[in-house]
């Protein structure tokens, strides 16, 4: 259910602010995404994973978090986001 070493990296490569960047707000939420895309995998053959379930709602909710926070801070590089990820389409 958790992403791949090397799939984070790429992740962290394409969305880093800089170069070492790790904590950025969109480093963040797009390591988030892919965790929350992969547990949504999982989810939908194991239906009655209710752990699972649980921690999938509560990636979503930091998702969300950190998204107001972006859209609250700089909105254009919340709309760069929310693009490249494809989220609220």
């Amino acid at each position: 259910m958790a992403i791949a070493k090397a799939q984070k990296d790429d992740i962290i490569k394409k969305y880093a602010r800089h170069d070492g960047d790790t904590g950025s707000t969109e480093v963040q939420v797009a390591v988030l995404t892919a965790e929350i895309n992969a547990l949504n995998d999982h989810i939908k053959v194991h239906k009655k994973d209710y752990h699972s379930y649980r921690g999938l709602m509560k990636k979503i909710g930091h998702r969300r978090n950190l998204l107001a926070y972006l859209r609250k801070k700089n909105i254009r590089r919340y709309r760069d986001l929310i693009r490249s990820l494809g989220l609220r389409r």
